[in-house]
């Protein structure tokens, strides 16, 4: 055979995808390999899998379909990967999406950005990770833009077996019909991966979509466990506030007696903040160390704002700028992150001057690199930067906000101390990461959205509350945060709490609303049900760990044969037992759907039957909540803080069924000692008119106090 016939047959082969190689990475995922991938993936960065956790999961050794029959190809722009499927199936997932549910029909650009525009797949923590209805995941293993088409285009070969035309009949009177998807439809997801030659591909078997999201979990190294502390409320203060302001903001939730954990400060702590020089500015805070113990002596842990972009002024400029990209942005250095070096210097510098020294916790800004809603006036590194580890900018532009959080959450790691940290965005295998993600937008339809979603993404979401513009608002929002992963009121440009002047203009003059007092009660009321539901809340987060199980998901993966719930994503689960219907529009009425059984309304006990809509109504008093027949909720007394010696005083309601059992999680929620076995499972039952309770573990200490009797709603 002639030399240049057999590099001719040579590509032939490869284009039709003989290349591509199957080898099993993990109980239940398999890894398809095509060509020669980049360098840098982000398996490289994530933490170990719980792999005996894998184990216990079903079908470990059942390959969901034939991983052979994915075809490849190379293409100028890139690895083009087509897998068939199925006409019935639906598709979730592609990490925590804004502005869409259910993906079958849809074409997802997997790109992260600070302010996703238009419906196409941006958002803080964009995923190339679905999952399919049948029960299986599909992840490509890329820092690269990835396309996916999911079923969305029909090709030429299908149209010729169509004999018969009936779009004559078929005429389109409205743009809606004229550009529909009725002809576009097809039966095969297509996956082109930008700027590479080669690709790797997981595939992840179920049985059921829910097995498939904890597969992924654990395969990240487990879900995030939050402090208890965590899980409470946090508070932002204006962004300008000296020391003196700050401690009289704390001591105003104090004398009010209103729960508040965490006690935020925005970007006037530091001596420059855009870009950032990591030092105290020494006009508001003229005595950090001072003020920093003052604050923990009346228990807020102290998060602190920043992004990596380094100043020319900060003390670790000149280290970190051999180690960081060719661009800066806000004339700072931009830390190449993958590369030990840089994580040492900057991670050991806040290790030094911070962690140290007391502070709890960080917010993570403007790692999302991009804004795409502002044309021409992008912020951040470019596309074509380049960086020393060899990645350039689109690489980096991905990846960014997971290495920013491992960086800094490894420092607490280092000296067993646990966090919660509040950051902008995140990718692939960020599930053991104690974050969480916001955003500088504010729709609360998307806000809802976002929280239904990131439970396919292993990622917890914050729809945080700043200004409103009614007294509903304000408490549908409040209601909203309360109701997710993390609740916080983010106040970098008010003086004073929003339920007290909710006007931002009214609010920076002191101006208080005339029913300030009542607001202020109603805010507290949601904040001490928000301490009330840790023990809940807790538990829920630990079986996140240990199983993969999101405590925050859609409905469609706890009831996946229910029709009415596949594309329903303004409801979902919090823990097992819970259901939450956020009211969106700030009105008093809204159409509730309940999946099979029996479910009480958590206000006033009112039983409603499974498988209907019902016509909710609700008072700003009252919490969109309901839960499940045959439910024991363990409920705390609500305390203003955590500290290491609180005790939690528990009282328990029981709806239907009291056989059921539920389990409490306990340990010292302060460090990682839950890790090397010190924790206990509190197994908590009604037996003979009181409450049982069976404490298994070696967790020598008490985290709940479980009172014998109970409220029984219902039998």
């Amino acid at each position: 055979m002639k030399k240049s016939t057999f590099l001719f047959s040579f590509l032939f082969f490869l284009q039709l995808g003989f290349s591509q190689t199957v080898e099993k990475v993990a109980p239940g995922i398999w890894k398809i390999t095509y060509g020669v991938p980049e360098k840098h993936l982000p398996t490289e960065f994530k933490e170990k899998p719980l792999s005996a956790a894998m184990q216990q999961l079903p079908d470990n050794n059942t390959v969901p379909f034939n991983l052979k029959s994915i075809r490849f190809s190379n293409l100028p722009s890139g690895v083009l990967a087509e897998i068939d499927v199925d006409s019935s199936e639906r598709f979730y997932g592609f990490g925590l999406q804004i502005n869409s549910f259910e993906q079958r029909g849809m074409r997802r650009e997997i790109r992260t950005c600070s302010w996703p525009v238009g419906n196409v797949g941006f958002s803080h923590a964009p995923m190339p990770f679905y999952i399919s209805s049948k029960g299986y995941g599909v992840l490509v293993n890329t820092s690269r833009y990835t396309i996916f088409y999911m079923a969305s285009k029909g090709k030429l070969n299908r149209s010729k077996a169509m004999l018969t035309d009936t779009s004559a009949k078929n005429i389109a009177l409205n743009t809606v019909d004229l550009y529909g998807k009725k002809y576009s439809r097809s039966d095969e997801v297509s996956i082109l991966t930008e700027g590479t030659k080669g690709v790797e591909i997981y595939v992840l078997s179920g049985p059921s979509m829910l097995d498939v999201v904890q597969r992924y979990n654990l395969f990240s190294g487990g879900g995030s466990l939050p402090p208890l502390w965590g899980l409470g409320f946090e508070y932002r203060a204006k962004a300008t506030f000296n020391s003196q302001q700050v401690l009289q903001t704390a001591n105003y939730f104090r004398s009010n007696h209103i729960p508040c954990d965490i006690f935020g400060l925005e970007p006037g702590w530091q001596s420059a903040s855009y870009s950032c020089s990591f030092k105290w500015n020494d006009k508001n805070f003229p005595n950090p160390d001072s003020f920093v113990d003052t604050m923990n002596s009346r228990n807020f842990k102290i998060n602190l704002w920043e992004h990596a972009y380094t100043h020319p002024t900060s003390p670790i400029f000149s280290q970190i700028a051999p180690y960081s990209g060719d661009y800066t942005v806000w004339t700072g250095a931009v830390p190449d992150f993958i590369l030990p070096q840089a994580r040492k210097i900057f991670g050991g510098y806040h290790e030094k001057e911070f962690v140290k020294k007391g502070i709890a916790a960080f917010k993570l800004d403007e790692c999302d690199a991009a804004d795409y809603a502002n044309a021409g006036k992008e912020w951040s590194f470019p596309d074509i930067a380049r960086f020393p580890s060899g990645i350039d900018g689109i690489q980096m532009r991905q990846i960014f906000g997971y290495l920013y959080q491992q960086t800094m959450l490894d420092i607490y790691k280092k000296n067993n101390l646990r966090s919660m940290f509040d950051v902008r965005a995140s990718y692939l295998f960020a599930s053991p990461f104690a974050s969480a993600l916001y955003s500088d937008m504010y729709s609360l339809r998307d806000f809802v959205r976002m929280t239904v979603n990131s439970g396919f993404a292993g990622v917890n979401w914050s729809p945080e509350l700043r200004e409103t513009s009614s007294d509903a608002e304000l408490i549908r929002r409040m209601q909203a945060s309360l109701m997710s992963s993390h609740m916080v009121a983010n106040c970098w440009y008010l003086d004073l709490p929003p339920w007290l002047q909710y006007d931002t203009q009214k609010n920076v003059q002191h101006e208080l609303l005339p029913n300030a007092k009542e607001l202020e009660a109603a805010a507290k009321k949601l904040v001490d049900l928000r301490m009330s539901l840790l023990p809940y809340l807790y538990s829920a987060f630990a079986e996140y760990h240990f199983t993969g199980k999101p405590p925050f998901r859609a409905l469609v993966l706890d009831y996946p044969g229910d029709k009415n719930v596949w594309q329903m994503d303004d409801e979902y689960m919090m823990g097992d037992n819970i259901l939450c219907a956020p009211f969106i529009d700030s009105g008093f009425t809204r159409e509730v759907y309940f999946p099979e059984g029996i479910w009480y309304d958590f206000n006033n006990n009112k039983k409603y039957e499974g498988g209907q809509n019902y016509r909710i109504n609700m008072q700003l008093n009252e919490i969109p909540m309901f839960v499940k027949s045959n439910t024991i909720l363990p409920l705390a007394k609500p305390v203003e803080f955590i500290s290491p010696s609180t005790v939690l005083e528990i009282n328990c309601k029981m709806y239907g069924n009291a056989a059921h059992r539920i389990k409490l999680f306990e340990d010292n929620s302060f460090n990682f000692d839950f890790e090397k076995g010190k924790y206990n499972w509190l197994n908590i039952s009604w037996k003979e008119n009181k409450i049982s309770i069976a404490r298994n573990g070696n967790y020598s200490k008490k985290l709940y106090e479980v009172n014998a009797t109970a409220e029984v709603l219902d039998n």
